[in-house]
């Protein structure tokens, strides 16, 4: 078999093992979509439940009105978020985690414990890397 070795101690190759590949400029825009500044919060609130837009806009109150519309316009159109038209009097949107979102939870999740476990550390390096530069000036 191709990229199989039955040598003891060397590993069999396969397309998984070898990782994702190149970053690419695709990867990069999809990613900084994703990973942005709001974009983070926004999913993490909508795995939660579905919510109309004052209701995400009360559950992170420093996102302005511009920033939380341009950021749940791209999270749909990358496929994240559905925006669905409730009928109702009047009529009202709701915002819930579109499946390809729902797969983000697990990262999400991750990142946020990830952040947590370690923030401890990078403030400690901030503050090292803080005072060198000020002893460079």
């Amino acid at each position: 078999m191709k990229g199989t070795s039955t040598e003891p101690g060397i590993a069999e190759e396969t397309a998984h093992a070898a990782g994702p590949g190149p970053i690419t400029a695709e990867h990069r825009e999809l990613l900084d979509q994703v990973l942005d500044k709001w974009s983070l919060l926004i999913l993490d609130r909508l795995c939660e439940r579905p919510r109309r837009f004052n209701e995400l806009r009360r559950a992170i109150p420093v996102v302005t009105q511009k920033s939380l519309t341009a950021a749940l316009r791209r999270l749909e159109r990358n496929g994240m978020v559905e925006r669905v038209v409730v009928s109702s009097r009047p009529v009202a949107v709701e915002y819930r985690i579109a499946p390809l979102g729902k797969t983000l939870q697990g990262l999400i999740e991750a990142l946020l414990r990830w952040s947590t476990d370690n923030m401890a550390d990078v403030e400690r390096a901030r503050a090292r890397f803080d005072g060198e530069r000020d002893g460079e000036v």
